[in-house]
């Protein structure tokens, strides 16, 4: 091998890696043209914002005028070489229309934007279905409770959670604001609690009895009170003092002088000395 041609394999250098390059998946393509059509759009919204540039590619050039004062100096104005300098207008496609959502009525099955009950309780019935008096009436959480025996849980965490409006206190407005339930929903929560109206029935029944036992021994506890205050103030005590009467005098010891005498009522003894 020549000696030149050697020196020239040298300064070229090892060989590079020809391992091809990996293919792009499916995602990763789809990604790439994702990102490219946006950079697009944001160039095309950069340019609309801009409406006194010319052509693409062209560049606006400025004219100096010069204007003789009359008081021994000049005045430079410059001038755009176009009058296209004057504000564009710009002309904005007009935005998709789109249909609203309209909400279909359970009563007049007649389409519908919003009303109270389907805000306040969502419920697809409209303003002129409502019915105030029976059939969407409202009723309070105290009454929900005591009516159909339920509990807080059954109004609050069982799911879906009852939903509810809030209204100042006729009986006191500075006492809490009042849960308003709807009356539809109640029932149907009961429904879901109890199962069906006979076991409400049930359990209203042995509440009632449960109520009436508790009832009984109130009253007779109170009796009970009355007695024992009408019995205390009957009886009174004797505060006088006992008044001792002893019998006849008996001899205790007769070397020692000791002789004692008996109580008749209590029977204490008094023993004494004679000298």
């Amino acid at each position: 091998m020549d000696p030149s041609e050697s020196e020239e394999a040298d300064a070229a250098g090892p060989p590079l890696d020809q391992t091809p390059k990996p293919e792009l998946s499916a995602a990763m393509r789809a990604k790439i043209e994702r990102n490219r059509q946006r950079a697009l759009m944001l160039r095309q919204a950069r340019l609309a914002s801009r409406p006194l540039s010319a052509v693409e590619g062209a560049t606006s050039a400025k004219v100096s005028k010069t204007i003789d004062s009359g008081a021994g100096f000049f005045i430079e104005e410059e001038e755009d070489g176009e009058d296209e300098r004057k504000a564009k207008k710009v002309v904005h496609q007009p935005a998709p229309v789109i249909e609203p959502d309209y909400l279909l009525c359970d009563d007049c099955q007649k389409p519908f934007m919003d009303s109270f009950l389907s805000n306040s309780f969502d419920l697809s019935v409209c303003d002129k279905c409502r019915d105030n008096e029976e059939k969407h009436k409202l009723i309070s959480r105290t009454e929900a409770k005591q009516r159909y025996l339920l509990k807080d849980v059954d109004l609050d965490k069982r799911e879906p959670p009852l939903r509810f409006i809030l209204k100042k206190n006729p009986h006191n407005p500075r006492w809490g604001d009042m849960k308003l339930y709807l009356l539809l929903q109640v029932e149907k929560r009961c429904m879901e609690v109890w199962g069906s109206e006979e076991a409400l029935e049930e359990a209203r029944e042995t509440r009632e009895d449960n109520r009436e036992v508790q009832k009984q021994k109130r009253f007779n506890k109170k009796v009970k009170e009355l007695r024992r205050a009408v019995r205390s103030s009957m009886w009174t005590k004797n505060t006088n003092a006992h008044q001792h009467e002893y019998g006849p005098e008996e001899v205790v010891d007769l070397e020692e002088d000791l002789y004692k005498k008996t109580c008749t009522t209590c029977g204490h003894e008094l023993t004494y000395e004679k000298m």
